[in-house]
């Protein structure tokens, strides 16, 4: 067997576990041996010192240990990296808690249990705060995993601790000879100490102002029209109701009729199931007679026993389809390429229009008008968050202007993507979303607002039979551009003339639907641009361009492109960045594989197993390498850690890793600036200037042959992102994470409905029906509460300016009772009494000096009063979004003794690191206005 024995205890080693033995034994002869290698030749396989056992080396193998692990010989040029230690000390002065890696050692499991049992008869546990069963065998998993077997350490990582140290990789700049003392960072003075040491923060000191808006200046762009006698959507809703004079729950009979069918078609079973269970019998020949008595006198027939007006799921589909207000309707049309028709499912695009202009839910936050937003009355910065703010509505006003004045912009947002809707089988379907961009981005990340329409099910045929690849794919983008030109044809009169569109407050308005954004993943954006695949789908020039540009270089574009005569809309200014296919599953991805190259697979995956537990922080006990299929959530999990678990691990060849974290820094930095709510100029220069960043230190990929080259398309068109929001407002206006939850309510649910057979038939249909229940459950409630009157405010701010958090506590404590011995030996509180009682002599005498409030504490308080407290095990921040009002969790504390499940298996504790602030004076330095927690 490969291995080298240490000289100090005999024992036997692989060649990357001795250095990690000989840097944390506590044995008193290898640690002399280690000392001895720092100032002399260490311990060899060619040296014996006397007072140390001889050295044997049993490896067959040639060439020097590094040549062994990687298979390559160390650069010549490559810089030396130390080791043993860093500009903090050597990492022998650190207590590093590692077993011995010796091959004669199987793994090793500690566990350590704070309580002992008659510690915890005290203790009354709340069991409605209990945890859940299933977390707690994933918690009593995850302990065991934590201590479970670690890989080797490397050559190069000998000495290395595998809990990150420290150093100064992160700096954009060459490391200072003289840096600031560390008194000047504490210091109160202004010539010491500078506030603005950190340009992002700058930058977001401007999010929590209110903008300065400058209007457009024609008054009359997005204005009304006159109109004597509006009536708002929900009134026209309530004319056009059948039979709404004779009940409230008109068309259904009581309220158990339409809160059974509410549920019938947005919670409940399939229509066979409905019907079964709405034709309960009163009595079953042939049952036993104590059933037989129960099903007569005590559940008789369910449909009489509830009084309801339809007893089965095809009655109840009637009075839905008959007198329930219409939606937009589904039609189909045949498409025809190469002797093959192929069915569409479409809508009429202006109807879908109509239907969201008119909700009347987003009538108080509708924006008609371009604006554009300044931090202050200077106007030397400009704000972009939502859509009306950016610089592509303004330019189309502009171009409406010159026509005719009075018209109102109405922001056509689209999105496709092809999905599977089954398991196992691959069947698939390709829905179109249609949404508006006069509708707030708070709404329409919402997936219960109903903000978006879907328009069309395209066809998913891959045209398999056609052998040869450039007809096919050519045969496919017809199919495409066939379909969206049969969908998008009615925008071409309206966006240029015109349409009377009415908003839910009844106000009617001459609109112009405009193509304004087309979000997909790469693949369609080829598909929709009609470019070449490895391109960028970005053309420079405009569509005209586009074709005449074809005819030149003698290559024949697209029969009929659906976008060649929408009007004012150019389609390659229309492709929009995606945070979900791009950056996540795109840069990410690549990055991720990028350092698990640079940095090997074992040694980042025992990284993962040791990240500490922390708020929105997913810790991954399998390690990150062997995931297959990973999803753009698991790449968010994954981008908020990679950078920490990287930071001080040397790369193989003795290649320095300053360029690789600067790398990592940078693609993470535009990752998270790139999501901001809202931007301003100084921070989409720091956007940018985080792409340059990258592209100056790439080349280290190169230089360790990970990567030949960096063409990839994702990758290109970070750089159009500052343009792109500069133009069409920030990337959550349009990022396809929205559209992905649309796929489950508007595609998959509706398939699972169908039988499976000629289902688009039955999934339009069903989709239909639920429309209609949704709109006529917003009615109701409209009704039931006095009909309000919908008062528009054309003054609102986005959520994104109050950064206002809550703290959220439990209703109920973990533990309800538990005495203050037991508490400050369960938390490891030492100090827990005296706390206690100078808190308490604060609140008493909340005037008093430090020195007069320890005396108070120890004078006027008895601690002794206080029999028990009750424990909480987790503290919430919370935030309120007062246009959707939903609460989000933004952070949270925990605080969790350690403790054995059900079945005896101990589960270690959890107690975050909080900064608790004291000071509330803006003339503090900063730093002091915080206590570590």
């Amino acid at each position: 067997m490969t291995g080298t024995t240490c000289q100090g205890c005999g024992r036997v080693f692989t060649d990357s576990g001795y250095a990690s033995h000989i840097s944390s034994t506590r044995n008193h002869a290898c640690s002399h041996i280690q000392h001895d290698s720092r100032n002399g030749p260490g311990p060899s396989h060619n040296q014996n010192p006397n007072n140390a056992r001889p050295a044997s080396h049993t490896s067959a193998s040639s060439g020097s240990l590094f040549e062994r692990l990687y298979g390559r010989k160390l650069s010549a040029n490559a810089v030396a990296v130390d080791p043993e230690g860093d500009t903090f000390g050597p990492y022998t002065d650190i207590d590093f808690d590692m077993a011995d890696s010796g091959v004669d050692n199987g793994p090793q499991l500690k566990y350590e249990v704070v309580l002992e049992n008659e510690e915890l008869e005290d203790m009354t546990v709340n069991l409605d705060t209990e945890i859940d069963s299933d977390e707690e065998e994933m918690a009593a998993e995850a302990a065991i995993m934590e201590n479970a077997w670690q890989p080797d350490v490397p050559e190069h990582l000998q000495g290395r601790s595998r809990s990150v140290s420290p150093e100064n990789f992160l700096s954009d700049e060459e490391c200072d000879d003289n840096p600031p003392s560390p008194q000047a960072a504490w210091s109160d003075s202004e010539d010491e100490f500078d506030e603005n040491i950190n340009p992002r923060h700058e930058a977001e000191k401007t999010f929590v102002q209110t903008p300065h808006v400058e209007p457009f200046p024609d008054p009359k762009a997005g204005t009304p029209l006159q109109n004597p006698k509006p009536k708002s959507e929900n009134d026209r809703y309530l004319e056009n109701l059948f039979g709404a004079k004779t009940s409230a729950w008109a068309p259904f009979k009581s309220e158990m009729d339409w809160r059974i069918e509410r549920w019938a078609k947005l919670r409940g079973p399939s229509s066979t199931a409905l019907t079964d269970l709405l034709s309960i019998p009163g009595v079953s020949v042939g049952w036993a007679d104590g059933l037989a008595w129960l099903l007569k006198n005590v559940v008789g027939k369910l449909v009489d026993k509830l009084e309801l007006f339809f007893s089965s799921a095809n009655e109840l589909n009637k009075i839905i389809d008959d007198n329930l207000p219409a939606r937009p309707q589904f039609q189909t049309h045949n498409v025809v390429v190469q002797g093959e028709s192929f069915e569409v499912y479409s809508r009429n695009i202006l109807e879908c229009v109509k239907a969201l202009f008119a909700e009347p839910d987003f009538a108080p936050y509708m924006k008609f008008a371009p604006e554009r937003h300044w931090t202050d009355t200077s106007r030397k910065t400009r704000m972009f968050h939502d859509m009306h703010t950016g610089g592509w509505w303004w330019s189309r006003q502009v171009f409406l202007d010159q026509t005719k004045r009075g018209g109102t912009v109405i922001p056509i947002i689209l999105s496709s993507d092809k999905r599977l809707v089954t398991n196992f089988c691959g069947k698939s379907a390709y829905p179109l979303y249609l949404t508006l961009g006069n509708i707030p981005k708070e709404l329409r990340k919402k997936p219960s607002s109903r903000a978006y329409a879907l328009v069309a099910y395209l066809p998913t045929s891959k045209l398999e039979h056609i052998s040869v690849k450039a007809a096919r794919w050519r045969a496919v983008a017809n199919i495409f551009h066939t379909s969206m030109k049969h969908i998008m044809q009615p925008l071409e009169t309206a966006g240029s003339l015109g349409m009377p569109l009415t908003s839910g407050d009844g106000l009617l308005r001459r609109g112009h639907p405009l193509l304004a954004v087309y979000t997909c993943d790469y693949p369609e954006q080829i598909l929709v641009a009609c470019a070449c695949y490895g391109d960028c789908a970005d053309y420079t020039e405009g569509p005209a361009e586009f074709v005449e540009a074809c005819k030149e270089a003698w290559v024949k574009p697209i029969f009929d492109v659906f976008w060649k005569n929408l009007p004012y809309s150019n389609i390659f200014r229309c492709i929009s960045p995606d945070i979900l296919h791009q950056l996540y599953q795109g840069v990410m991805k690549h990055l991720k594989n990028w350092v698990l190259a640079a940095f090997s697979e074992a040694e980042i995956d025992a990284r993962c197993r040791h990240l500490p537990p922390n708020h929105h922080v997913r810790v991954f006990l399998q390690g990150i390498s062997s995931l297959s299929k990973i999803t753009g959530q698991e790449h968010n999990e994954i981008s908020r850690f990679l950078l920490s678990i990287i930071i001080d691990i040397p790369l193989p060849g003795g290649f320095s890793s300053v360029r690789l974290i600067r790398c990592v820094r940078a693609l993470v930095d535009f990752l998270y600036l790139a999501q901001y709510p809202i931007h301003t100029d100084k921070t989409l220069e720091l956007l940018g200037d985080s792409l340059e960043r990258f592209h100056k230190n790439k080349d280290i990929f190169v230089d360790l042959e990970i990567r030949p080259h960096f063409r990839l398309p994702k990758l290109h068109f970070l750089n159009h992102y500052v343009q792109k929001i500069r133009y069409l407002g920030m990337l959550d206006n349009y990022n396809t994470e929205q559209t992905e939850r649309l796929h489950i309510d508007l595609a998959k649910d509706g398939y699972r409905a169908s039988n499976k057979k000629d289902e688009y038939m039955q999934i339009t249909k069903w989709l239909e029906r639920k429309e209609k229940v949704l709109r006529h459950n917003n009615f109701l409630n409209w009704l039931q509460s006095g009909k309000p009157r919908i008062q528009h405010n054309p003054s609102w701010l986005p959520s994104s300016f109050l950064l206002t958090r809550t703290l959220k506590m439990a209703k109920h404590p973990n533990i309800r009772v538990l005495s203050l011995l037991s508490a400050q030996k369960s938390n490891h509180t030492t100090y827990l009494t005296s706390s206690l009682a100078r808190f308490i002599a604060q609140l008493r005498f909340p005037s008093a000096s430090p020195r007069e409030l320890e005396n108070r504490a120890q004078s006027d308080v008895d601690i002794d009063l206080v029999s028990h407290v009750s424990s909480f095990n987790i503290i919430k921040f919370v935030q309120i979004n007062l246009m959707t009002m939903i609460t989000a969790t933004i952070n949270s504390i925990h605080v969790q003794p350690s403790w054995t499940d059900k079945k005896g298996r101990p589960i270690p504790g959890r107690f975050d690191t909080a900064l608790v602030k004291v000071f509330d004076d803006n003339r503090v330095n900063p730093l002091k206005k915080y206590h570590v927690g």
